[in-house]
């Protein structure tokens, strides 16, 4: 697939690092995903040309991202991530942390919809 022939050298180790060191929402996430969504077959921190998808899935497409604080620099860079991953034919839905660690039902309604392609 295209998305991880782009993938920058070293990108796959960088992809492992990051699986290893999730945060507590990115964990929390997972574990949502899989337990709600196991016919989906979330990846979680897959490579996608030069960036890392927090989770992605190519059966429906989408790719979610989970976000901590950010300065305009981090918002810029998002953008930028985001018109990539759309460019390559995926949906893009982000989430604050807090979100995550704060209502997990409520995210995982809102994947929901996404997953039926109906989005929120």
């Amino acid at each position: 697939m295209k998305i991880y022939r782009d993938a920058p050298s070293g990108a796959v180790d960088r992809a492992r690092r990051l699986r290893r060191d999730m945060t507590d929402a990115e964990r929390l996430l997972w574990r949502g995903l899989r337990k709600a969504f196991p016919e989906a077959k979330f990846r979680r921190q897959a490579p996608m040309g030069p960036y890392i998808a927090d989770f992605l899935t190519f059966q429906h497409r989408l790719v979610i991202e989970v976000d901590g604080g950010q300065h305009t620099e981090a918002l810029e860079a998002d953008a930028h991530r985001t018109r990539y991953i759309e460019g390559e034919g995926f949906r893009v839905i982000r989430f604050w942390n807090s979100e995550v660690m704060d209502n997990l039902d409520g995210v995982l309604d809102t994947i929901a919809s996404h997953l039926d392609g109906r989005p929120a």
